[in-house]
């Protein structure tokens, strides 16, 4: 194999942290994480699999107490027995210190329990496809009994030349994770046993644009320019398969395989791809390789006569993962010209399932590992893959493609929880079909509430099947929708400098971009409750609406868990009082979406700025009512230098004693970032201060004042120079629960009178429980009730 395959691998575990008998072998990689492995010919497999690449991962303080027939290991998390027999229920189990229940902590081997089966957090699934609601899903990790076993049995393992074979004897190779309810710390374990998430471009956090239609060059360009019109960013385009050419001669087969492109449709690729590219835009064709090279292909000769078959008699080149050879073959002769043309990545559309000539060598697998590393061959580009989920492991190579979902609130409503729920197998990047792919029925408020959860996940990919009366341009819904879609699209663009931040989390600190909120929360039994809310990156909370808005009332509502502390509403600024779980209602134009107080988030207000450029002017949202701090990172957002160090930092911290805001000096590489920037502040929570910024009064005419916050700019900052900005004689906003009760009330559908003595009420101020008892004795509907309530006690 080319040395491009190669990986990066530290597979032996060290010496003093493995217990070694004739058939047995115990290795404590960490004080939570036991790999245990039983094999009659007493040989032990060292070398990386398919699902670890790293088994030193330091040196492990543990405590052996050895037998003749029997030993013990202790360490700070578990306890285990072992009796050196082969593996069997009673003679290896492990106690698990720190889980959720006093009781069910200990693991038996081949343990399939009622009890681990209704605590199991789950994982992931290898794809949506058909899907019309929740699917099964495959074990994570992580459990509320506090373990959870991972098999690697059947993982072939990764040669030094960089190929894969099947193990020299069959052996029992098991990783049990004992980390109780430290949930995080698990996954940041497996990402250093089985190696991080790589960071990918900035501009993969943008838009993506996708769709299963006959685009021609014309049309896909007038696409573009519609979205410049609409003012609305996209920052990569997904040509689906009608690039290649489709209707093609029966003697060859099928045209779902392809490789060269329709110039009926695309009569000079490289000009369109250059096209594409001088717009900001990255480009990703989708290929479906099942059916191999056939000879209407213009490389089939190369292809052929470099596999040896029999291009006389026009022999077709099969697909064969197994064969070295051809799959050297399949990325010189197929992709690398297209790649020299203009395509950046690969949507790897793998649908024939998981069965190749080699036992245990699943096509996905080898087509996302190789496909991830020839991306990267010339070791500057920073690779990038679109493709299915291949199981443990399959992190290491982003972006995930869930598959072809049905149109229907039932999927909707499943995405959130899925979404979530695979970060406990390490899997942060899903890209789903946002808005549905195909079947179900027309429903503007689905489309639109689908398109708000998507701006509120990992990545953002509109999609849609071919039907003419099925596409995601937001202009073809009706008018309000259409509005509300472009302005989540903008915000979408608005976050990347947190998002990009996020990205580089989930790499050095090894956190998953979304996570459900037992994370955080792992002893709080409303934090296992709340299947469709999560945390969106370090510093927002997510709710998502999936249900259509309640008649008469128009509104939507979602059940929503608020840890303690204070928490605002981004959208409406609104301020919640933490430590209860409450319902909450919105229109159409937005969805839960919280910081609490001290979040530092960052955004860019120029939303239609190429994705790929680190912004000159940086809008920085400050929610005050504790100290907090944000560290923005920024490098090229294109390279690998940023696992060399090549990278810059600008950290800022609110004293919500003092009222000031620090910004720090940019530290790294002051070449990566403009060398002035315009910072817009807006510090939520506060309706008036005097504010001064290295102690001169901000003017009149750069300083704002709004209900809920004030809001000032600094023009032209140094990077290199430090900023406090302070706040003196502040005014704290507090909520307006008569304008939001009136609001509620003006679009309830309910007779008028009815509105008027609701508000008369309200108009009176009373304390909060007398105003609910006098709103409940007045009969309305229970759902408008609830939307009141939700006001008057946040």
């Amino acid at each position: 194999m080319s040395r491009r395959y190669l990986i990066q691998a530290n597979s032996k575990c060290r010496k003093e942290n493995v217990i070694t008998g004739t058939h047995y072998r115990i290795s404590v990689i960490t004080t939570g994480l036991i790999r245990l492995e039983y094999t009659q010919q007493g040989l032990f497999e060292d070398r990386p699999t398919q699902t670890v690449w790293n088994r030193d991962l330091g040196a492990s303080d543990y405590q052996l107490i050895e037998k003749d027939n029997s030993l013990e290991i202790i360490t700070e998390r578990i306890h285990l027995y072992y009796n050196k027999k082969c593996f069997s229920k009673n003679g290896l189990y492990v106690e698990v210190k720190g889980g959720i229940f006093p009781y069910g902590n200990v693991w038996h081997y081949g343990d399939d329990s009622h009890l681990l089966q209704q605590t199991e957090l789950k994982g992931t699934a290898r794809t949506l496809d058909n899907a019309d609601g929740a699917i099964p899903l495959e074990d994570g990790l992580v459990s509320m009994c506090g373990y959870a076993l991972l098999d690697d049995s059947q993982s072939l393992v990764i040669r030094e030349d960089g190929w894969v074979e099947q193990r020299k004897v069959p052996e029992q190779d098991l990783y049990f994770w004992g980390y109780g309810v430290d949930y995080l710390k698990c996954i940041q374990d497996f990402y250093r046993l089985s190696g991080t998430t790589p960071m990918i471009p900035r501009y993969a956090f943008g838009n993506w644009w996708s769709r299963y239609h006959k685009y021609t060059e014309d049309s896909y360009r007038e696409l573009i320019e519609h979205f410049e019109r609409e003012d609305v960013p996209v920052s990569v385009a997904v040509i689906d398969m009608d690039w290649h050419l489709v209707d093609i001669d029966k003697k060859y087969g099928s045209g779902w395989t392809g490789y060269t492109w329709n110039r009926d449709f695309f009569p000079d690729p490289k000009r369109f791809l250059n096209w594409l590219h001088d717009k900001g835009l990255h480009v990703t064709l989708n290929v479906h390789p099942a059916d191999g090279v056939r000879a209407h292909e213009e490389m089939y000769e190369e292809m052929g006569k470099a596999l040896e078959v029999d291009i006389d008699h026009e022999q077709p080149v099969s697909f064969d993962v197994s064969d070295e050879k051809f799959m050297e073959a399949y990325f010189d002769y197929l992709h690398h010209p297209l790649e020299d043309e203009g395509v950046d990545f690969w949507w790897i559309d793998w649908q024939q399932g998981g069965t190749s000539k080699v036992e245990g060598m699943d096509p996905l697998w080898m087509l996302n590992h190789f496909h991830f590393l020839d991306n990267g061959r010339n070791g500057k580009k920073r690779p990038m893959t679109f493709s299915r989920y291949a199981g443990a492991g399959s992190h290491r190579y982003p972006v995930g493609f869930s598959g072809d979902t049905v149109i229907s609130w039932a999927s909707l409503a499943f995405q959130p929880y899925f979404t979530a729920s695979a970060s406990n197998i390490g899997y942060g990047m899903w890209s789903h079909d946002i808005g549905g792919h195909m079947l179900g029925k027309r429903d503007d408020e689905l489309s639109g509430r689908w398109v708000q959860l998507g701006v509120f996940s990992p990545i953002m990919r509109l999609h849609s099947s071919d039907s003419r009366f099925l596409s995601k341009e937001p202009w073809r819904y009706r008018l309000d929708i259409c509005d509300i879609m472009e302005d989540f699209l903008r915000l979408r663009h608005k976050m990347l400098p947190y998002l990009y931040t996020m990205n580089y989390r989930q790499y050095a600190e090894k956190i998953p971009m979304i996570l459900p909120m037992y994370y955080n929360y792992p002893k709080e039994w409303e934090a296992y409750q709340v299947p469709n809310q999560f945390l969106f990156g370090s510093q927002m909370m997510v709710a998502a609406i999936t249900t259509p808005c309640i008649s008469g009332v128009n509104l939507a509502k979602t059940t929503v868990w608020f840890p303690e502390g204070i928490w605002y509403d981004i959208f409406t600024g609104l301020r919640y009082h933490g430590g209860r779980k409450m319902n909450l209602y919105r229109g159409l134009a937005t969805i839960p979406v919280f910081a609490k107080a001290g979040a530092i988030i960052p955004f860019q207000d120029d939303y239609m700025q190429d994705a790929s450029e680190n912004p000159k002017k940086l809008h920085l949202y400050i929610y005050t009512g504790e100290n907090g701090d944000f560290t923005l990172y920024e490098d090229d957002n294109a390279t690998v230098d940023y696992q060399k160090g090549v990278y810059i930092k600008t950290s800022y911290t609110w004293t919500e004693a003092d009222g000031c805001l620090l910004i720090c000096a940019a530290e790294g590489d002051r070449s990566l970032i403009p060398a002035k920037r315009d910072y817009t502040i807006t510090f939520c929570g506060i309706k008036d201060a005097h504010i001064e910024a290295n102690g001169i009064c901000i003017q009149d005419e750069l300083y704002v004042k709004h209900a809920q916050n004030v809001q000032i700019t600094l023009k032209d900052i140094p990077i290199e120079q430090e900023i406090r900005v302070c706040l003196t004689d502040r005014v704290s906003a507090n909520n307006d629960v008569q304008e939001n009760c009136f609001q509620i009330l003006d679009r309830a559908e309910i007779p008028i009178m009815m509105k008027e003595n609701a508000f008369r009420s309200i108009l009176t101020e009373k304390e909060p429980a007398c105003l609910l008892g006098e709103l409940l004795a007045q009969d309305m509907e229970p759902d408008l009730y609830g939307a009141l309530v939700e006001i008057i006690t946040a």
